[in-house]
């Protein structure tokens, strides 16, 4: 053999080696014997590893192994083993990357933390390495609202068109997909194919890569698969892959989420094919924002109804209009397979490409066999033919009733998000509403615009509806149950069609309503000079300094004087059977001005009704007369009031004491009105203060030229015609911008022409010029013009002028401490007009603040807050799950219960024998027991008034705040706004007959004892 013979001496001494012995022999053949192991192992793995590409068994069996032990488990309570995603367009959109400023902004609002996921220590150190978190991920998410019964009543779900299932998707539809982007991935006869690679197309990529190295006219084909390609646009940060390392985790990622389930693949690329048609990113359209999968994107772009569209692709081609329809199906889902890779351009610029493209990838598709001729025929006779985003802009109509609206607005306000966001989010809801009780009284309220169910409830006649004037009516109702947890609302539904919440987003004029803000304060007056007189005997009472102007005091002690029983109860009683004269006779200097005022009955004029009668007829003039006895006492019994300093002209004192007193008060106000105007800006700054103001262009202009005292005439000009709602002309105009310069008057004249605090605007001035500047410093800036305030009271002038200006500064300050007694019972706005007209409404009302302070009534006096959402649930199914629940409220006891207690009463007797009593009745249980139940009536027309004679109307509001039985309150609203309002003459009895025909629809909700499967929990 040739390995035999030895090499000759001459071949040995020229290479300096010895002569080839039988050892030398014997290492030769050891030497050709392991290099041919060395390449029978080359052979075996490349044999392996050709093998395993094809196959992909050992990957198969390596990443199962690893991920089969990736775990998470929801648990109560926060969770120290949680890692949320810090980016990719799909977790920020579904609110996974926000999940902990959520958590945070829920927790401030008193939500808590109840449930939450743990990771396991294999998914720690997985998503701790860089790598996704593998989950069943959703295609379709969004906002779900469940109501008390977990029913749900709203639900979005984004993208709005999708399949459900793989088998749903036509077989031209996948396969044109899988022909274009990934051709063996549903290849039967590999069963544990790795789908997050295509090693040849990978190979490509990067060799492209290289070329690009060397020249950038190098093509750079795609090595993503399917697979990676969701990866990267639903987690990779901003949908790109920015980098080698970045494709790198798309690919381990995918790998780890495709193997989860077990070694075999083919479910899972089935799944992957449906999740990539129903969530690829197809740029975004005007007045829809971004589109997602295959199903909006044919709605958005082509205007195309998805599942039309799905029918023509899974029928036999036909002939004709049949034809047409089905070719152009084709040529649109060809076309948005082909637009996903530049879909800004295609779908945008690009139209002309996409065709071309489209046409080409057809012919292809032909040739392989991917589909036929015919078909190819058919879709290449079409034209694209895109939606006129003008004409017919893609708007998504989705299904939300007011009462959805409001507690999507509420979670949206407290997440601080919008509502085209928070619908995106996966999160689920359950508010406090009834969703049952909800229908049924909006497709009620629905239906009183028809005249003949009108006129079946009892709604068309004198003071109540007209015929022919039925739909410019609108109507809101608001029913909350109290529960140990807080007032939760029930209902809260109006007819307006707007996003608007008339309940809660309304400043309006409800008349005699506030007939029960003022009797509440009396009440809680009359509560307070008990506790400080009852314990007296009858020679302290005798003793009690009362000034002759504190009417309520001198009666406070003459009744604990006169009666037998001193107790609490006895003394409110005493105090509601007070009989005030209903003359419309007596003018009443208020507000700067002297005023009348009438009675909506005139039969009352010469009555002196009690309080009570006065309260169940609601006649205005007693009411007045209430307010200004209240404001009297709060005057003269107010610690540190301004009247105190009304005495002795002469007393050589008064100067020192004056200047400590104008200090210390004037400090008192300037906080007072800083933390009124906290965190407020320009626009808003002017409003905390204007709103307040009787729309008057003399006290308008003083307001504005002092607190922008660089505007021109056009900006005064401007100014008033928006404050006035009406066109103000140039030489009015520069006439007010001419007399209220900033320097014609002093502080506290233009504060007394305003007939606002001085250091209120001289606050909104300040905080106007100086945005960045603090408490402090306003408190050190201020002090020359607290002197200024409080000095000029006491300069020498005519008595009469000085006692008119002291009053109506005096009043001012007394209805600051009313205002601060009404917000602590709810009263929603940031100050009251400072007038008695208040009594019968001007300062205006919002029906949920008025359903609060019932609320406050029926539960003995305490403040409950309300509440419309229960719980929220982030991300079910899912590693980043989260729970929380609203906890109750603080309850805060606001009013005496003795207070509410005689409240009540007298607002049980408003329904018994007064303007409310049609109510009396109404509702019977099925046991027969009638329902206890109370309210209040009141009627706002808000006119504008020129020369004692009305112009023109700006709405006119009808209202009844009521409670029934023990549980249940709210409020019912009539309202019309606008010019046409001056055509309707409705009252509050309009109201409360809609309440009494709605009795059948509320009646079986309102006890446990009826239809106790219908109830919410408490």
């Amino acid at each position: 053999m040739l390995s035999e013979i030895p090499p000759s001496a001459e071949f040995a001494a020229q290479h300096d080696e010895p002569p080839v012995g039988p050892p030398a022999r014997a290492h030769l053949r050891m030497r050709w014997l392991l290099m041919g192991l060395v390449g029978l192992l080359l052979m075996a793995v490349a044999w392996w590893g050709q093998r395993e590409l094809q196959t992909s068994r050992w990957q198969a069996r390596y990443i199962h192994a690893h991920a089969a032990k990736l775990a998470y488990q929801l648990q109560p309570g926060l969770s120290d083993r949680i890692r949320f995603p810090a980016h990719g367009p799909f977790d920020v959109r579904l609110g996974y990357v926000g999940l902990p400023q959520f958590s945070e902004r829920l927790q401030q609002q008193r939500f808590a933390l109840t449930e939450q996921t743990r990771f396991n220590d294999a998914l720690l150190a997985h998503v701790d390495r860089g790598w996704f978190a593998p989950y069943d991920e959703k295609t379709q998410a969004g906002l779900t609202v469940e109501d008390c019964r977990g029913e749900s009543f709203y639900r979005f779900r984004y993208p709005h068109r999708a399949y459900a299932r793989f088998d749903d998707i036509p077989k031209v539809v996948w396969s044109t997909l899988l022909y274009i982007e990934n051709r063996d991935l549903l290849d039967p006869d590999r069963p544990y194919m790795n789908p997050a690679v295509d090693w040849i197309r990978f190979a490509r990529a990067a060799a492209g890569q290289a070329a690009q190295v060397v020249s950038d006219d190098f093509d750079t084909p795609g090595g993503s698969t399917l697979a990676t390609q969701i990866e990267k646009y639903r987690h990779s940060p901003g949908g790109i892959t920015q980098g080698g390392l970045e494709k790198v985790r798309q690919m381990a990622s995918a790998a780890v989420r495709a193997y989860q389930p077990g070694e075999r693949t083919l479910p899972a690329r089935r799944q992957l094919v449906l999740e990539y048609l129903n969530t690829v990113p197809l740029s975004a359209a005007p007045r829809h924002g971004e589109v997602n999968g295959l199903g909006d994107g044919l709605w958005v772009w082509f205007n195309a109804d998805f599942a039309q569209v799905n029918q023509h692709l899974s029928q036999p081609l036909g002939a004709g209009a049949q034809q047409q329809a089905q070719g152009q199906s084709l040529r649109r889902v060809v076309a948005l397979m082909i637009a996903h890779r530049r879909p800004s351009w295609y779908l945008g610029k690009g139209r002309q490409d996409l065709e071309d493209s489209t046409s080409a990838y057809l012919r292809l598709m032909a040739q392989q066999g991917v589909i036929s001729p015919a078909w190819r025929d058919a879709a290449l006779g079409q034209a694209l033919r895109f939606r006129d985003m003008r004409l017919q802009p893609p708007v998504q109509q989705t299904q939300s009733d007011k009462g959805s609206m409001l507690v999507r607005a509420r979670l949206a306000h407290v997440l601080q998000t919008s509502l085209y966001e928070l619908d995106r989010l996966d999160v689920k809801l359950q508010s406090t509403l009834d969703a049952r009780m909800q229908e049924s009284v909006s497709a009620y309220m629905a239906k009183l615009t028809q005249p003949a169910f009108a006129r079946a409830q009892g709604l068309v006649g004198e003071r109540m509806l007209s015929g022919n004037t039925l739909g410019e009516v609108r109507y809101s109702f608001t029913l909350i149950e109290r529960t140990p947890q807080g007032n939760k609302v029930r209902v809260q539904t109006d007819t307006s069609g707007q996003a608007l919440d008339i309940n809660d987003g309304s400043k309006l004029e409800l008349g005699s309503t506030a007939k029960l803000r003022v009797l509440t304060t009396y009440l809680e007056l009359v509560a307070e000079l008990h506790q400080r007189l009852s314990a007296l005997d009858d020679a302290a009472l005798q003793k009690q300094p009362i000034d002759a102007r504190d009417e309520l005091s001198r009666w406070a002690v003459q009744h604990l004087r006169q009666s037998d029983d001193r107790s609490l109860p006895t003394m409110l009683d005493a105090a509601l059977e007070r009989q005030f004269s209903a003359s419309p006779d007596e003018s009443f200097f208020t507000g700067g001005g002297l005023h009348v005022f009438g009675n909506f009955n005139r039969d009352d004029d010469s009555r002196h009704p009690t309080l009570r009668e006065s309260l169940q007829a609601s006649i205005n003039l007693p009411f007045v007369r209430l307010m200004r006895e209240v404001v009297r006492h709060v005057i003269h019994q107010t610690p540190g009031s301004t009247a105190t300093l009304l005495g002795d002209d002469n007393d050589p004192r008064r100067r020192e004491y004056l200047t400590r007193f104008a200090d210390r008060e004037g400090q008192a106000f300037v906080r007072k009105f800083w933390r009124k105007t906290e965190g407020r800006h320009t626009e808003a700054l002017r409003d905390v203060l204007l709103d307040g103001l009787r729309p008057d262009a003399d006290r308008l202009a003083a307001v504005f030229r002092f607190i922008e005292p660089n505007a021109s005439v056009d900006d005064l000009r401007r100014f008033l015609d928006k404050r006035l709602n009406r066109a103000v002309n140039a030489s009015q105009a520069a006439a007010l911008y001419a007399r209220y310069a900033p320097d014609a008057y002093s502080l506290p004249d233009r504060g007394y022409m305003a007939r606002v605090h001085p250091l209120e605007l001289w606050v909104v001035s300040y905080r106007l010029a100086r945005p960045q500047a603090t408490l402090s410093e306003a408190l050190r800036d201020s002090a020359q013009q607290r002197q200024e305030v409080y000095g000029w009271l006491f300069q020498t002038r005519a008595k009469e002028a000085r006692d008119t200006r002291i009053y109506t500064m005096l009043e001012v300050e007394a209805f600051l401490e009313i205002h601060r007694r009404w917000a602590r019972l709810g009263y929603p706005f940031g100050s009251l007009v400072p007038s008695l007209a208040t009594a019968l409404g001007s300062s205006g009302d919002r029906p949920a603040a008025l359903a609060e302070l019932m609320g406050i009534i029926v539960n003995d006096g305490v403040r409950k807050g309300t509440r419309r959402i229960q719980t929220v649930r982030f991300a079910q199914g899912t590693p980043y799950e989260t729970a929380f629940e609203q906890q109750a409220s603080d309850a805060e006891q606001v009013l005496q219960p003795a207070v509410a207690h005689a409240l009540k009463k007298a607002l049980s007797e408003v329904v018994e024998r007064g303007t409310a009593r049609r109510l009396s009745g109404a509702f019977v249980l099925a046991n027969e027991r009638v329902l206890a139940m109370g309210g209040k009536t009141g009627t706002g027309d808000n006119r504008i008034v020129v020369k004692g004679k009305p112009v023109a109307s700006l709405n006119r509001t009808a209202t009844f705040v009521f409670y029934l039985g023990d549980r249940h309150f709210g409020t019912i609203t009539a309202y019309v706004v606008g010019p046409q309002a001056s055509r309707h003459r409705f009252t509050s009895g309009l109201p409360v007959q809609i309440l009494r025909s709605m009795a059948p629809i509320l009646g079986p909700h309102l006890e446990d004892a009826v239809g106790a499967e219908r109830a919410c929990p408490a």
